[in-house]
């Protein structure tokens, strides 16, 4: 925002009326409003009796410096009965505001017969084309409207990736409201604080599992109207013994049959691009989830965004790409790319299986052929431990020419590194035809533009095993605070383990005394909902954002994340620890590691809790048996140990792990860095309580189930 000119604004404004003008601060727009604003828009007040001064009232009427009006004057209500507002945006950061709901029925409009939506019916893919998904979304909101669902009011959804999400999610948005994801994982009482929290009028799910967890909790939702499953088979039985209605998919679609199209598409204009469409809760690791509210705005600028930020105005996506949905649209990653970016853009969207991230991705991949692909370093990680269990297993002539293709892939995505060249390298056409485009087509990757990384960092080693494949890995930053992103790498300006340049149209800063990385733009969130005093910790006055985020920015403009400031471990000799380069740099050393958590707050030296990677089950929880990729690793060392017991007891594998802790710490900033003892525990998972949704390690949680383990190494 070019305060300057806002003042040169201010100083017009004062001069046609004498009295004086005030720029209202973020709290006191959210007080006078009865609502968190974006932080974006700047609000002037003035006393009412100075309007009639105003030249032209100054409504909808062009300003000088670039700024314009946005949206009628309006008198205040009540609590200030003598002020009106001005508010204002900057015109040099120009995306016309609009919704999601306006963006999705132009575009459905303008690709009517293309197929949008694919998904699998008895292992043949089938699809949905855009006329299709636009006449669902207003089914379902003709369902939603039969039952009594208003304006403002919420639909919640619980349920792999699937068409039902996207209709239940556009058909609450068709009737001006806001829809929220709930992770399947998510236990009963965290449903439940969601669902009452966010005031929910419906919930959507997908399996038994889900309807039955929804139905135990229905009678302690008195706002709660309907339960709709759409692949449960205990609709019936369910609908016996819950406190709502409960319907299948297609019979709550049914209730709304005599409406007219018409009866909700006259009250599109009703929803405004203020208001908010989504209610991403996030998953944090202590507390109850917040509920992060993003307007319309919020994501339809983002999206714009996005693309418009490509030198040249190129962009990446268009109508034709194809793009995997596994991500969880729970997550703000899977549903700006899935949801808002496709209605943008009008791309297609394929939907994974629901096993997906348990070992089906990779066939979908294969069928697909995604043209762009993001995903959380554990899927990355994955793929290169078991392209590197092959690449182990290879010999003679054909390791040497796999070694010398991928130094040429190295060398080719070095040069594609923003400042260089962007050349390619002698012999690359080689190298590809040999090695790496076999190894792209093997993944189902050989059509794929851009590979992306996000969530958390990635390591430099899976970094430069990619690079060497020529699959460099553009990582983005982003909170569900920040609508799903802030800083992206993307082809010619990227740097390895960097999270990239700023998206147009954002202000970027690191406090000097913190080191926390500060982020100000309109796609910042409206604030979170019905909890003020996080909202106001989370943003200043003047709108800037504390991401959480301890970072640097370089002189070209990249960002690169040094660490988290809620987790910096304070040492009680007053030394700040990042534990998660300490953590990355342990597995990075030990691919036979799952998790590390290093430990040292207000303690006198480092310590860390270690797990080996095993075999998960069916629920994603962790078994004692060792992974294949582990065991290949450990019978290398001489070891026959093929549980955690086994490894445990066998001194190959303990010098082993000793060793690669000891090579972990001559990578730490100091000796007051290194970790000094450690204990194993079992491997860390989402069902279990230790990982976030997002696979992020829920720290409190950790050492307090491991409290007195933790206790007895300081003993």
């Amino acid at each position: 925002m070019q305060r300057a000119t806002i003042q040169t604004l201010a100083k017009a404004v004062k001069a046609q009326a004498p009295a004086q003008v005030r720029l209202l601060s973020y709290t006191e727009r959210q007080a006078r409003l009865g609502r968190p604003v974006s932080p974006h828009v700047e609000i002037y007040a003035f006393p009412i009796t100075a309007l009639s001064s105003i030249t032209n009232r100054v409504t909808g009427t062009a300003l000088s410096g670039g700024f314009a009006a946005v949206g009628a004057l309006s008198v205040i209500g009540a609590d200030v009965p003598d002020e009106v507002d001005i508010r204002l945006t900057d015109a040099n950061k120009a995306f016309t505001p609009t919704t999601l709901v306006h963006q999705l029925t132009a575009t459905a409009a303008k690709f009517s017969a293309q197929e949008a939506l694919h998904y699998k019916k008895n292992d043949v893919w089938e699809a949905y084309t855009w006329a299709q998904y636009h006449n669902f979304n207003l089914r379902f909101a003709k369902a939603l409207r039969h039952i009594g669902f208003e304006q403002f009011d919420t639909v919640s959804i619980s349920g792999f990736n699937a068409p039902q999400w996207f209709f239940a999610f556009m058909g609450g948005l068709y009737l001006g409201g806001a829809a929220t994801g709930i992770y399947t994982t998510n236990n009963a009482a965290t449903c439940q604080y969601v669902l009452s929290n966010s005031n929910a009028k419906v919930v959507v799910c997908d399996d038994d599992a889900q309807l039955k967890k929804f139905i135990s909790i229905a009678d302690q939702l008195p706002n709660l109207k309907a339960i709709v499953a759409w692949k449960a088979d205990l609709v019936a039985a369910g609908a016996a013994a819950s406190a709502v209605p409960v319907y299948s998919f297609e019979s709550f679609l049914e209730l709304g049959q005599d409406a007219s199209d018409a009866s909700i598409t006259d009250d599109f204009d009703k929803i405004h691009p203020g208001h908010c469409a989504s209610l991403i809760y996030t998953s944090g690791t202590t507390g109850n989830p917040k509920g992060v509210m993003l307007s319309h705005d919020n994501v339809t600028f983002t999206t714009a965004t996005v693309n418009s930020g490509f030198p040249g105005g190129a962009g990446f996506f268009t109508s034709t790409e194809r793009l995997v949905s596994f991500l969880p649209l729970s997550h703000i990653a899977g549903q700006l790319l899935d949801i808002g970016q496709q209605a943008y853009y009008g791309f297609h969207i394929y939907f994974a299986e629901p096993d997906a991230l348990k070992g089906s991705l990779g066939k979908t991949l294969k069928e697909v052929r995604p043209t762009y692909l993001l995903s959380v370093p554990r899927v990355w990680e994955k793929i290169f431990e078991k392209m590197s269990d092959v690449g182990r297993s290879t010999t003679g002539l054909k390791k040497s020419i796999a070694t010398w293709a991928k130094s040429i892939g190295s060398e080719k995505s070095r040069l594609s590194e923003y400042g260089n060249s962007g050349g390619v390298p002698c012999g690359f056409s080689i190298a590809n035809a040999l090695v790496l485009s076999k190894v792209k087509d093997a993944l189902g990757l050989d059509e794929c533009k851009a590979f992306y990384s996000g969530a958390a960092p990635l390591t430099p080693e899976v970094v430069a095993y990619f690079a060497s494949l020529d699959m460099p890995l553009f990582e983005a930053m982003g909170l569900s605070e920040t609508t799903g992103i802030s800083f992206y790498n993307y082809a010619h300006r990227w740097k390895p383990n960097s999270i990239g340049p700023a998206i147009a149209a954002t202000e970027a800063r690191v406090n000097a005394d913190t080191n926390e990385l500060q982020i100000r733009g309109r796609h910042v969130m409206m604030g979170y909902l019905n909890n003020p005093e996080q909202t106001a910790a989370a943003i200043d006055a003047d709108g800037w954002l504390s991401s959480g985020d301890c970072a640097r920015i370089d002189a070209d403009g990249f960002g690169f994340i040094t660490g988290r400031i809620k987790e910096l471990i304070i040492t009680a000799g007053g030394e700040n620890v990042p534990p998660v380069l300490l953590e990355s740099a342990i597995k990075e050393e030990l691919p036979i590691v799952g998790h590390a958590m290093a430990i040292g707050d207000k303690r006198k030296f480092l310590t860390a809790l270690v797990s080996l990677r095993v075999v998960m089950d069916d629920q994603g929880a962790p078994t004692t048996q060792l992974d294949a990729s582990v065991v290949r690793i450990l019978t290398e060392l001489g070891s026959s140990a093929t549980t955690t017991a086994d490894a445990y007891a066998d001194p190959l594998v303990l010098q082993h792990i000793d060793d690669g802790i000891k090579r972990a710490n001559l990578k730490a900033a100091s000796r007051a860095q290194w970790i000094q003892k450690y204990k194993f525990v079992p491997d860390f998972s989402v069902p279990n309580g230790e990982l976030t949704p997002t696979l992020k390690i829920k720290r409190a949680v950790v050492a307090k189930q491991y409290a007195q383990l933790i206790d007895s190494l300081y003993e």
